[in-house]
């Protein structure tokens, strides 16, 4: 399968094409819902740059840091990394780290909003649906390259890996899991969550829920996927990506259960008020 194409002299990976086409919808969406939360959708475009920036670089610090068990077997270590800096920054090689871009990311989301004085938790709420549909794009650019599949599965959707991008323990074994479309659809469904509660339940929430609540579902999803990966990211024996989601997951519940606590259910509307005004008997008169 092709990765890419040449215009000239310069090479077009579609990894970065289905990056780039993820963090466009994303954007458009978030501009769509900007409107509906009274914010203009201007900001958004006006953000998107610094945290595409600030994303990839995060990504790709929390690949140098936490490169997968196959490459560390490799050479590619950390202290390779730190030791060869100009490969650290190649990330036309591959290596980026979904936690590392949402990190980063995030910083800039906060900077800028520190910035312009637009609330930090509108402006997530705005931004995670979109956040999740260009996951659910972009990990198609790992079908691409034949990467992130899960375990050896003979199931009527596995895929098949060729030789060169399989694991050397797993030389004769030809099909996989497709984990990159299962991290895909739960990204899908993610957003779909994340749109139906902005909806639904839009005079209850507060500033940040939306953010909480991808919180939780994304790293679940994340944690619970990692147990057919065959390629995790060791740190002090721990598969740090799985680590790292659980905890986050774990944070976000608590947060936001604290948060919803004292809060109404449900919201009742005005005719609720007049039919209950309707049935109360008339004071008499005097």
């Amino acid at each position: 399968m092709s990765q890419g194409f040449n215009i000239g002299p310069l090479v077009i990976h579609y990894y970065g094409v289905i990056i780039m086409i993820g963090a466009l919808l994303a954007a458009w969406l978030a501009s769509r819902l900007a409107v509906k939360y009274g914010q203009n959708p201007d900001i958004v475009w006006d953000a998107l740059p610094w945290i595409l920036i600030t994303g990839i670089i995060g990504a790709r610090i929390w690949h140098v840091l936490t490169p997968p068990a196959s490459m560390v077997e490799r050479g590619w270590s950390s202290n390779y990394y730190f030791s060869h800096p100009l490969d650290a920054l190649a990330i036309w090689n591959g290596g980026l780290g979904i936690p590392g871009a949402v990190m980063g990311g995030t910083l800039a989301l906060y900077l800028y909003c520190r910035k312009t004085k637009v609330n930090f938790g509108t402006f997530a709420d705005i931004l995670v649906p979109g956040l999740a549909l260009g996951q659910a794009i972009g990990r198609w650019g790992n079908f691409v390259n034949q990467e992130l599949y899960g375990s050896p599965s003979s199931l009527p959707w596995a895929i098949t890996i060729d030789p060169a991008y399989r694991l050397s323990e797993y030389q004769s074994v030809a099909t996989y899991h497709p984990l990159f479309l299962y991290e895909s659809i739960w990204n899908l469904l993610n957003m779909g969550l994340l749109l139906w509660l902005g909806k639904k339940f839009s005079e209850i929430l507060k500033p940040g829920d939306i953010m909480l609540t991808y919180l939780i579902v994304y790293p679940f999803g994340r944690f619970m996927l990692e147990f057919l990966r065959l390629d995790p990211s060791p740190v002090a024996g721990l598969n740090v990506n799985q680590t790292l989601m659980g905890i986050t997951a774990l944070t976000a519940s608590i947060v936001l259960l604290i948060r919803l606590r004292n809060r109404p259910l449900t919201v009742e509307s005005d005719e609720d008020d007049v039919d209950e005004n309707a049935v109360q008997e008339p004071e008499q008169e005097n």
